[in-house]
This record gives C-alpha cells, structure tokens and sequence, in this order.
C-alpha cells in the first residue's frame, strides 16, 4: 500500500505536487501557530480572533516567501541538506517580519512571545516534513541500504568530492557503501553523513568482513605518485578500481555515478602536470599567422588545440592525410564555434617534401610562427622504407626551414624525439639529422629562430603501447611486447604540446631543448597494471587460471632497450622547471650541404646502402645492425 500510495504521488503532474505542497505547509503553519499558544498559554487553545489573526498572517506572508526562494521547485525524493538550508533561510526572512508584528509591535490579545515560538515551530516541522516526505517517497532511509544483493562499494576519500559521490550513489540506489577510507588521520574513526571512515590500511580487514567489490577513488587532486600507491594496495585484494575526472570537470556539475570511470594508466604515470605559463604560451601566437606541420597527427593536433586557446590571427593546418587533416578541422571549426572566436583555420594539404608548395604557403600566408611536427615516426616502417623515412624527416625538414628562412618567419620549432639520441635506427637518426640542419643553420642566419624539442613517449598517441595493449587486452590478448627489460618515458599529449609552445617561446636560436619526462616507466610493468586495471589477472607461471598472457617476440628491427634524452653531459636549466637546454654538437653549414647532397644523389640513385652509410656520416652516433630489404635495393626515388 506504501509503496502504491508513493509511486501515485510521484506520477501526478508537476503543477500538481506543487499545489499539494502549499496547502500541506499552510496545514503546517496553522498547526505551529496553534501549537505555539499550547506552549505559551499551557492549555488547549479555543480559537477565536487571538488565534485567528496570527494563523492567518502567518500564511500570507511565509507562503510567498517560501515561492520566493524555490522551496516548490525541488524535488521532493531528492531533498537534502540544500533544501534544509533553503528552508532555513525563507523562514529566517518570514520570522524577523513575524516578530516585528506580533513582538516588537504588538497585536492585542496575542502574546508577544508567539513572535518567537511560532517561527521555531514552522521551521521544525517544514524542515521535518520535508525529511519525511523524502523518506516515504524513496521507501527506505538511503543511509540505511544494506542490501546484500547488491555490490559493497568503499569510497577512498571523504572530501567534499567524496561526500558529493555517496549522496550520488545513495539517491541511484545501485550500491551499498559500505564507508569511507581516508588518509587524513584526525577523521578516521569518525563518521562522514553517517557513514564511518576507515583508514586505508584497513582495506584487508573490511575486504574479509564485507562483501566488496569496488573502491571509488574520490580524491581529484590526489598526485599521481599517491593514487598508483593506492592502486597497487587495492589490486592486491582484486577489487576493481574507479575514479572521479579531474577537480575542473567536477566543477562543471553535479558529480553523479555517470561520471565514474576505471582509473586509466594515463592517472597512474607520469607526473602532475605544472600549469602552463600564460606569457609563453602566447608569445609566439596572440594575434599571429601560425603555421603546424603535420596538424593531423597525434602531436600535431594538440599543439592546434593548445594554439586556439591563445587567439592566433590565423592557424594554419598543414597535413599530407586528407582525412587526419579533415577530422582535425572539424574539431577545431567547433571548438571555435562554441567560443564564439574569430580565429581563421585554413586547412593546407601538402606534403613538406614538395618544396614548391611549402614555398607557395608560406609566402602567400606569411606565417610568423611554424611548428614542424610532420615526420614518420613508427621506428619499424621507417626502418623498412629508408628512403621515405630520409626524405620525409630529413629533407621535408630542410624545405620547411629553408623557406622560412628565405619568407623571413620570426619562429620555427621542431618537433623531435628521444630516438635522436645515438640512435639505433633509421628514424632516430632522421630526427638527428634534422635537428643538424637547425643547428647549423641558426649558427649563420639570424632572421628565423629555430629550435628543437625533444622528449619521448607520449600516452595515447598513435605510436603508444598503450593503445595496442588496450585494444589486445579487448580482444582477449595475448599482449605482445618486444622485452621485458624495455622502458620507455612517457607524458601525456596535452603536457607535450604546452611544454613545446612554451620552450619554442623561450628559444633564442638553435636550440636544443629537452622535456623532463620525469622517471623512466618498465614497459612489463606498464602492461601489468593495464591488465589489472581492466579488472582482469595476469596468466603467467604463478598464475594459470589468469585471463591475459603476455608474450615476449623480440626487440624489432632498429628498436633498443632504453630511450636517452640527450647526447651530451650537463644540461643547463631554464626558467621552465620542466624544460633543459641540451649542449650538442652539430657539423657546420658548408661541410652538412655536401653531406646532404650526397645522400640525395644516393638516394635518387636508389643506392640504398650508401645511403645510409652517409646518414652515419651526418649523425655520427647513429649504429644499426638492419639488413637493407630486397625492395629497397630496387627503390628508386623521383
């Protein structure tokens, strides 16, 4: 019958519940005014104009302020301390009126001390209406869910994020909380709206008590370091692990259940990124032409999304992928939109190795600013097509520097990689070569400022393990991985693409700049925790029943052990404390043009293996033990 009853109240028409709820509070004004004389007169009031007159003012004037402050349009099975509080403050308001009449001024035959019970008593038992209304409209106490059927949830943190997330899981009613953990030693022991907070150290002894399933890390400004400490003690106990997003997406609403998510590898590695200094992020951007090679790529794209934020003139997308090109213009022509940004976007395509057209660009466009992110980067490809990978990386390079150089562009940055330094393949030793070629040629022109940037692995770029160990974990595995020893560093996109903005910023030419990509992460290790994370077991010999095998194929063509970040010893600080300044050698103008008109010759030649022996000559670090392919011998280049 309750459950009839609440369900019919709960289908009627908005307008409906409204107009129910002010007649139930007139009801209860009335009734704190009569009860009011109870308490005053110690007897049972017999109405008459004494107890007519307040009763009858009092409606007039708390109904209206009640419409004024919202009371009507909550939700009633949603009420909280928010509607509490609301109703506090719309009978404060209507109290200080109520006293002024019947206390302060007087009204004959009505004690003056109903100015002060009759507010007291409307607050009671409005507030508490409400609170049971809520009640029998949600059946049971949300406080008091304790039904084993459904999974037992701790939440790590008992913060304000924290609390938020238990009110948004106690209205779903789709878990039961269990409590709280929390780091915070004052709190622990103690209750957090009627729920106890744990120590985290406790999570062994309420595992074997309760039935869990999930811990919900509520704790959006915890550090990186911190929450994979926390992960690492939870997995040891199989529960699954989700997060909250970021403080700034909080902010922008409510925090509700939809906004949980398994703790992804990218909130485990890594560091806290600094926030980007504003000066530098605009230097070479507010109010100017930029141009971005390679604006479709991974890298490419979020040094676009980074720009528009900043107000160029004029950002120009410069791609050979029609479709990377298309995807990002798109995304971008949005974003603008709903910014309401005049920013031009012009979306280019070309290729940096076709010289006439970069030439036609830049000198139509007259871009103060070029980022030169356009490269093949995938370490096999290019070691199986030596060739493209020269002529992409190397000379696409040279073409855009030279004529930025020639149209007399105030900056342009490279965009490097870790596998420069002594490279072991192919694509390395394109990287280094360029960087040569940008050295070489800031020592005898001063017009364009060139730097370089280098730093190593970025999450989730299209060259990352990380979405091919997602995708093989999706299909069941096995994760293949090339040796267990191999780490790589990593940083996020956003991070790389800021951290370049701002060292192109504060490059004075030829510069070699280097990313703090903080520790280097164990590739074996980054793959267990995916696994784990996914909220499966790892099959290995201590574990046969596990759900993921790793498989070890061997190191790839060119590939080695361990990435370096620079050549030389003692980098110099900069005001960055995330960015270095590199001291490395480079060979001088006159003798690189020589050495690169050879390679040409060898390449068009298709002489393949000279080829690449006189790469070797340019980038003396550059070692490889790959044998040239039988296409590649009888490549010729046009």
């Amino acid at each position: 019958m309750k459950k009839r009853s609440s369900s019919y109240f709960i289908s009627l028409p908005r307008n409906a519940k409204r107009i129910v709820a002010l007649y139930f509070d007139a009801l209860l004004i009335a009734m704190a005014t009569w009860f009011s004389f109870f308490l005053r007169i110690g007897e049972m009031p017999r109405g008459g104009y004494e107890l007519l007159v307040p009763t009858l003012v009092a409606i007039a004037l708390a109904l209206p302020v009640f419409v004024r402050f919202g009371l009507y349009r909550a939700i009633f099975r949603y009420n909280g301390w928010p509607a509490i509080i609301s109703i506090t403050k719309a009978v404060a308001l209507y109290g200080v009126v109520y006293f002024c009449i019947f206390t302060l001024y007087g009204v004959a035959q009505v004690p003056r001390t109903i100015g002060i019970l009759q507010p007291l008593m409307v607050l009671l038992m409005v507030a508490s209406s409400r609170i049971l209304v809520q009640q029998w409209l949600t059946e049971t106490p949300r406080w008091l869910n304790n039904d084993d059927s459904q999974p037992g949830v701790l939440i790590y943190g008992a913060g304000s994020a924290g609390r938020q997330l238990a009110s948004a899981i106690m209205d779903s009613r789709g878990m039961r909380i269990i409590g709280f953990l929390d780091d915070n030693r004052s709190i622990v022991r103690g209750t957090v709206n009627g729920l106890p907070v744990h120590a985290g150290a406790d999570i062994g002894r309420l595992v074997e008590r309760y039935t869990i399933s999930d811990v919900l890390l509520a704790m959006p400004s915890c550090s990186r370091s911190r929450r994979a400490e926390i992960v690492a003690l939870l997995k040891t106990y199989g529960l699954r692990v989700q997060t909250l997003p970021a403080v700034l997406d909080i902010a922008r609403g409510k925090v509700s259940i939809s906004e949980l998510h398994d703790v992804e590898i990218e909130d485990l590695l890594g560091r806290i990124p600094i926030a980007p200094d504003e000066a530098l992020m605009r230097k070479n951007i507010d109010g100017k032409v930029v141009l971005v090679t390679g604006a479709g790529g991974s890298i490419g794209q979020e040094i676009c999304r980074q720009i528009i934020q900043y107000d160029p003139l004029t950002l120009l997308l410069l791609d050979s992928s029609e479709f990377a090109l298309y995807s990002i213009h798109q995304e971008l022509e949005h974003r603008i939109r709903q910014t309401d940004s005049s920013i031009n976007l012009v979306p280019l395509i070309a290729s940096v190795r076709d010289r006439g057209r970069i030439d036609d660009i830049v000198s139509y466009y007259q871009p103060a600013t070029i980022f030169h992110a356009a490269a093949y980067k995938h370490v096999p490809l290019v070691e199986f097509n030596i060739a493209e990978g020269i002529l992409n990386n190397t000379f696409g390079t040279l073409n855009v520097a030279e004529v930025a150089l020639e149209h007399g562009v105030s900056n342009f940055v490279l965009i490097s990689t870790d596998k420069a330094v002594r490279p072991t393949n192919v694509m390395g030793a394109t990287k280094r070569a360029a960087e040569n070629i940008l050295q070489a040629l800031a020592a005898r022109h001063s017009k364009t400022c060139f730097s370089m940037v280098r730093f190593g692995n970025v999450l989730g770029s299209s060259g990352s393990v990380v979405p091919l160990f997602r995708s093989q974990i999706v299909a069941g595995g096995p994760i293949t991985l090339t040796h267990e020893e191999m780490t790589r560093y990593f940083m996020t996109i956003p991070e790389a693409a800021q951290l370049v903005i701002q060292a192109g910023a504060m490059a004075t030419g030829g510069d070699v700049f280097v990313l703090d990509m903080g520790d280097p992460v164990r590739i074996y290790d980054l793959a267990c925790n995916m696994i784990s994370l996914s909220g499966l077991t790892l099959c290995d010999e201590k574990n046969l029943g596990g759900d993921i095998q790793i498989h070890v194929t061997g190191l790839r063509p060119g590939e080695k052990l361990y990435e370096e970040l620079l050549i030389g010893g003692n980098p110099q600080l900069s005001s960055h404390p995330r960015i270095m300044r590199a001291n490395e050698g480079y060979i001088e103008e006159p003798q690189l043009r020589l050495l690169l008109n050879e390679l040409k010759d060898r390449l068009l030649a298709g002489e393949l293996q000279a080829a690449k022996q006189i790469l070797m000559q340019i980038v003396p670090e550059f070692t490889s033990t790959t044998e040239i392919t039988v296409y590649e011998r009888t490549a010729r280049v046009r």
